[in-house]
């Protein structure tokens, strides 16, 4: 690569960060809510998270939006002068950005102008690994484009991958009208059809095997994909990086009772997550409303951790998860590695009050043996004595009864055996459905 081609390669990566918001007074700022410079180091987080190089971020404060480019004129002059001197090439607005103001933003800069949403897209356009999550990252990415058919997307050139939100050299210009997208999307939504008509078959076959599934979700970056290979001793991908984790991965997760469960590490989540992105993921997170037990994975070293699982909350009760939300979810405290030992010791003061409430850190594996200890507890709470007759030949099943149960009695005669035994009301679901399946 020449000298003259690197500066252009690294020219395309150069990238202003802005976080406009209202002036509010003191009085109406909410309990709770983010700080303003909390969200702007989170959009800078996003921006890194696909190599851009933040060469200037600032919080846009102001008394109302301007229709025609959101911010006023004259702060629209003011970084039209740092991005031609720092020779910026993308401007990343952590807000909703009209068709209309995109436009006038960057007829004024001179350079791509793309908001939170395209942003989250375009990560997630850029990790997709799996069939399954490319198309729905596709199919999100499409809806939010068949909205602002105003002007084309793809006019720039391309340089990796992604869904052309940014751009690099080397494609031509794409002419896409609705009809297309529309086209496009329908033959998306069917596939992704199939994607949960197998997903469900799946689901049907670990109840026939059958282990509880325990699934994990958080806000992005809070630690879960670490917290997964501690639990599962597996090598999936965990890095200090929003959205490390894209397609979901499932390894069995062995208890301290000797039982077996189904671990699934899931997409993080975010504030303002776009409504595509949640339709289209629907599919993926079903794992999670079919899951026998939640943990919230929660980073208590992240300023804005209350917030966070505020905004966790709200996907899940979107999910139509809201009876877990209210009970029966576990919260697992992670990185308390990083915080002073007055704050950690109150959460553990915290946990002995709550408990389903346990302080860990990932990294280090504290608290990470109390937890498989409370998981293996709550998957044992809800046990009942039974009464089974299971045909004396299928040595399996009444294997299977000893291995996920507690027997308390057992009798045999020449046709079956009859048996006492403790199992949950999702084991016992998972036994007749494998009576049925055979």
């Amino acid at each position: 690569m020449t000298a003259a081609q690197d500066d252009r390669v690294s020219s395309t990566g150069r990238c202003l960060v802005l976080h406009p918001m209202l002036k509010v007074a003191r009085s109406q700022e909410r309990d709770g809510a983010r700080s303003p410079e909390a969200r702007l180091d989170e959009a800078m987080g996003l921006a890194a998270a696909i190599n851009l190089h933040v060469m200037h971020a600032d919080i846009v404060r102001m008394d109302r939006w301007r229709s025609g480019t959101l911010i006023g004129s004259g702060a629209v002059e003011k970084y039209a002068a740092i991005i031609a001197e720092k020779e910026i090439a993308v401007a990343v607005i952590d807000a909703a950005v009209s068709p209309v103001q995109q436009r006038n933003l960057e007829r004024a800069w001179k350079c791509k102008v793309i908001d939170r949403t395209g942003l989250i897209l375009e990560i997630f356009g850029a990790r997709a690994r799996t069939h399954e999550g490319s198309l729905q990252v596709e199919l999100a990415a499409l809806s939010y484009q068949r909205s602002r058919l105003v002007r084309s997307w793809t006019h720039l050139e391309r340089q990796r991958g992604g869904f052309g939100f940014l751009g690099g050299p080397g494609e031509s210009q794409l002419e896409i009208d609705r009809r297309l997208i529309g086209e496009r999307i329908g033959k998306l939504k069917r596939e992704l059809e199939d994607v949960k008509r197998t997903r469900s078959l799946h689901r049907g076959a670990r109840r026939r095997v059958p282990y509880p599934v325990v699934a994990l979700v958080g806000y992005t970056n809070a630690g879960k994909s670490t917290l997964f290979n501690r639990l599962t001793r597996s090598e999936a991908v965990a890095q200090d990086m929003l959205f490390a984790t894209l397609d979901p991965t499932m390894r069995r997760l062995p208890l301290p009772s000797g039982r077996q469960a189904i671990l699934s590490d899931t997409v993080g989540f975010v504030s303002d997550l776009p409504t595509h992105l949640v339709a289209a993921f629907r599919a993926t997170l079903e794992e999670v409303t079919e899951a026998d037990l939640i943990i919230h994975v929660r980073d208590v070293h992240h300023p804005d951790s209350e917030a966070q699982r505020s905004d966790v909350h709200t996907v899940l009760v979107d999910l139509g998860l809201g009876d877990a939300v209210e009970q029966g979810m576990v919260e697992a405290l992670n990185k308390i590695d990083l915080i002073d030992p007055e704050r950690r010791a109150m959460l553990q003061n915290q946990a002995q009050r709550n408990h389903d409430v346990m302080p860990i850190s990932a990294v280090t594996g504290e608290g990470c043996d109390r937890l498989m200890d409370l998981l293996d507890h709550r998957l044992d709470g809800d046990r009942h004595l039974v009464r089974l007759d299971v045909p004396v030949s299928d040595g399996a099943a009444i294997a299977w009864l000893y291995q996920h149960g507690e027997v308390v009695s057992r009798k045999d005669d020449e046709q079956a055996a009859h048996v006492e035994v403790r199992l949950s009301e999702a084991d016992l679901g998972r036994f007749k459905s494998r009576r049925l399946a055979l």
